[in-house]
């Protein structure tokens, strides 16, 4: 996808003496049904980003977590999915995201939402929909193939001091940036190792089925793996690069395939894992799950410049460190995708001081996301000028300033 900037300097404003690009890749109008504590609500912001300031409580994340369903998984909070829903209607908690989302190639109608299935004996089931200009989608792993989507949330702020999978879900996210089969891997591994738990718990020990099981994680597993790895190489570089004044990271991963993969060759490491794998039949079928596998690699982040781990730093070190690295992995994805993220930034300036918050408008104007940003006090986005669409969000009704 070719660069666009604009350059008459009336429509391309400057921030902190940078230009500001025009996305390559953004959502001009957003409309969602029955989304939290939305009836209805339509955004049309065209390519500019967006601000969205207002008190706690008011509906400004809700926004940004429909946008974040434009990608594979459960959005920005992992929640259930009828647990979105604003309301019970017909005994179902159906709700609707569709965003027009303008692309180098043209415009396309994207559409996400929970189709509930009546209730029944067996309960009810969680369906999502996928929509893509009128047509249904396999999955939502095909939003990965149209647009990359990237958010920090004051949640993730805690990140590095609690468990591994929050470290793991942050990490696939990324890498799923560069491998765009990379959540599919993912997905296709944990629906494997499911079975084989299943298999395990029910006390049947056919060999033949469980080798074949087991070979299958092996290869997702390898699969996952590697592109952790890859990813993990494209970022540190990007991090070297880097030249704000958001501290730069060491990042690297604990896990028995990624490190098997930097000892030996990918076929080498699956038949080891099969081997681990049935030895370890016996304890797992105790446990009830895999004791080993990519499913439990952790994401171990230092703090370069003190040599210190992410987890010992105080709490504003950690914030810059994840924000260094989302903003690393932003400019990798823009030159591998193509087109940069869009970027979802819940509360993110708001404990950062002048200089971090001047360096880190300066980095998004030079990325060319578009970038929805929420906040209670308007003033910290002054800066920002005329360059975005300023929102204003109280008591779930949203106006345009």
């Amino acid at each position: 996808m070719a660069s666009v900037t604009i350059l008459d300097p009336d429509l391309n404003p400057k921030i902190n003496g940078s230009s500001f690009r025009v996305p390559e890749l953004y959502v001009g109008r957003l409309h969602l049904t029955d989304f939290r504590s939305y009836q209805h609500v339509t955004l049309e912001p065209q390519a500019r980003s967006v601000v969205l300031t207002g008190p706690n409580g008011a509906g400004k994340t809700n926004i940004l977590e429909a946008l974040s369903f434009l990608s594979s998984g459960r959005g920005l909070r992992s929640c259930k999915l009828s647990d979105v829903s604003r309301r019970l209607v017909d005994n179902r908690r159906n709700w609707a995201v569709a965003a027009r989302l303008e692309t180098p190639d043209g415009t396309m109608d994207l559409g996400t939402g929970l189709m509930e299935t009546e209730a029944s004996d067996m309960g009810q089931k969680d369906k999502r929909v996928v929509r893509i200009d009128g047509e249904n989608g396999a999955s939502p792993a095909v939003f990965g193939d149209i647009l990359q989507v990237a958010w920090l949330t004051p949640q993730m702020d805690r990140l590095f001091i609690e468990a591994p999978s929050g470290r793991r879900r942050f990490l696939d996210r990324i890498v799923a940036n560069f491998h765009i089969s990379h959540m599919r891997e993912v997905n296709a591994y944990e629906r494997v190792m499911r079975e084989r738990n299943r298999l395990l718990a029910d006390g049947i020990s056919d060999a033949l089925w469980l080798d074949a099981l087991e070979s299958r994680m092996a290869e997702h597993a390898v699969a996952v793996a590697a592109a952790r790895l890859d990813a993990l190489e494209r970022l540190t570089g990007a991090i070297e690069e880097s030249t704000s004044s958001f501290p730069q990271a060491l990042l690297s991963v604990d896990g028995l395939l990624e490190e098997g993969l930097n000892q030996s060759p990918a076929l080498a490491v699956e038949d080891d894992f099969c081997r681990i794998l049935r030895d370890n039949r016996g304890q797992d079928t105790r446990r009830g799950r895999a004791s080993a596998g990519p499913h439990k690699t952790d994401l171990l982040v230092t703090h370069k410049d003190k040599g210190m781990p992410a987890a010992l730093c105080s709490t504003g070190e950690q914030k810059a460190l994840l924000i260094g690295i989302t903003l690393a992995s932003a400019r990798i994805t823009a030159t591998a995708f193509g087109a940069a993220p869009i970027l979802l930034l819940d509360e993110v300036v708001a404990h950062l001081d002048k200089t971090r918050r001047a360096s880190l408008y300066d980095e998004l104007a030079a990325l060319g996301s578009q970038v929805w940003l929420t906040g209670t006090d308007r003033i910290l986005f002054d800066e920002l000028g005329d360059s975005v669409g300023y929102y204003r969000v109280e008591n779930n009704r949203v106006t345009e300033e």
